[in-house]
């Protein structure tokens, strides 16, 4: 083993002491810093097929044969082409969310991330460059960090993309989306997001990979992804840890 591995080794094993490994959902005991035990594992809502193939909305059936659009996919379709999240906002997909962006626990990242390129690994093999849905300077100097860039790095890493913070920047200090209606999400992220100049070249005719933590009703996603295309990307997709809804009957 070289010295710098076990050096690397010596101090995990050293935090671990200090640190024992925790759950990332209830903070209990694991064997592994940032997994999930039993008890949350079971209880996450992973997403599986059939899903909507726009929003990835999962169907509560399975009624065969060529997946079908949701009604929601129909009647207002998204302006990026293919939606998809590892799981439904709940209790245990909530916890990790928050944890990672309002808690400090950038640990969370790097398991969040394998799972959501698990999920998105279709559109990953379709990706020319990954994205991650920027912050607006005052929020990112607050926060200290972007928890879609956090997910975002190790997903393009592993999946030998490059990883592009500087394609889409967030242009407009826009107010919290909680509490506001669709409408109102919408309306709030008017002219959020634009690619800046210098960019232009670097994002023409690529098929951009758009990440962010959680999709809730798609505003952000959309409003993102249509000043990617705006900007010269050829396609957008959105890979999300968690989705807001539940499934389609």
């Amino acid at each position: 083993m070289r010295p710098q591995a076990l050096l690397r080794g010596l101090a995990r094993g050293a935090l671990g002491l200090v640190y024992p490994p925790s759950c990332a959902g209830c903070g209990g005991a694991t064997q592994d810093p940032g997994a999930l035990c039993p008890r949350c594992w079971s209880s996450l809502r992973l997403i599986a097929p059939p899903v909507c193939p726009r929003y990835g909305t999962p169907f509560a059936l399975d009624l065969g044969g060529t997946p079908l659009l949701s009604p929601r996919a129909i009647a207002d379709p998204p302006a990026f082409a293919r939606g998809r999240a590892v799981a439904l906002y709940d209790a245990v997909a909530r916890g990790l969310v928050h944890r990672l962006k309002y808690e400090d626990r950038q640990d969370l990242a790097g398991a969040m991330a394998r799972m959501m390129a698990a999920s998105g690994r279709e559109l990953l093999a379709e990706a020319d460059c990954v994205v991650p849905v920027p912050l607006h300077r005052w929020r990112l100097w607050r926060r200290r960090f972007n928890q879609a860039a956090l997910l975002a790095r190790p997903i393009a890493r592993g999946a030998g993309l490059p990883f592009e913070p500087r394609l889409l920047a967030r242009v407009k200090a826009t107010r919290s989306q909680v509490g506001l209606s669709r409408a109102g999400r919408a309306e709030n992220l008017q002219g959020a997001f634009r690619v800046p100049p210098a960019a232009r070249a670097r994002l023409a005719g690529r098929r951009v990979l758009l990440v962010d933590d959680v999709a809730t009703t798609g505003a952000t996603g959309n409003a993102a992804a249509r000043a990617l295309i705006r900007g010269g990307a050829a396609s957008v997709d959105l890979l999300t840890f968690a989705l807001v809804g539940d499934p389609l009957g």
